[in-house]
């Protein structure tokens, strides 16, 4: 069985810049910089068969290339206790919402009872624990307010599988990539 998802991975030069968002901020799990990425479309756990099934109808997807900003940051819920610090793409880019849509419409022509839902592309810094406290937290947001990093080109998208070793940080694998083009 594997657990997969597609997802955006960016250079080696743009996960830095995000992981140098990983500062001192206690109860916070940061995200291994090697593991950032920006997640178009979780699956779930499938076995090989499934996962080549969907792999093939990703073979579909059809658009041009396109640079994607890195800008902003935020959490997740929006109301509540603060569960995810994240890290945006300003106002993305058309053709990201594109690729998520064709993405998703692949997907479901393999599984009609994908949940689909609403899309706020996003990479995941951080995870917060119990320890964190919510003014550390607005502090650190009005602390990275301004946070940008250089836009970087999308030129491809990957079906990747993640593992859960015992007591370290889950080990993400590409399964397929996929080439963008028009």
């Amino acid at each position: 069985m594997f657990r997969i998802f597609v997802a955006l991975v960016p250079p080696a030069t743009i996960r830095a810049a995000l992981g140098a968002l990983g500062v001192s901020l206690p109860g916070v799990r940061w995200a291994p910089v090697e593991n950032l990425h920006l997640t178009l479309r979780f699956i779930g756990e499938v076995d090989s068969e499934r996962a080549d099934a969907f792999a093939s109808a990703l073979e579909r997807v059809r658009v041009e290339p396109f640079v994607l900003p890195v800008a902003g940051v935020g959490v997740f819920p929006s109301r509540g206790p603060a569960k995810v610090l994240w890290a945006g793409v300003g106002h993305g880019h058309t053709r990201l919402f594109q690729l998520r849509k064709q993405v998703d419409e692949a997907l479901l022509a393999v599984d009609s009872a994908l949940d689909v839902h609403n899309f706020h592309p996003h990479f995941t810094v951080g995870r917060m624990g119990e320890g964190c406290q919510a003014k550390l937290v607005r502090k650190y947001l009005e602390l990275f307010a301004d946070f940008e990093a250089p836009p970087f080109r999308v030129d491809q998208f990957h079906l990747l599988a993640s593992e859960f070793p015992v007591g370290r940080p889950p080990v993400y694998r590409a399964l397929r990539s996929f080439a963008l083009s028009a």
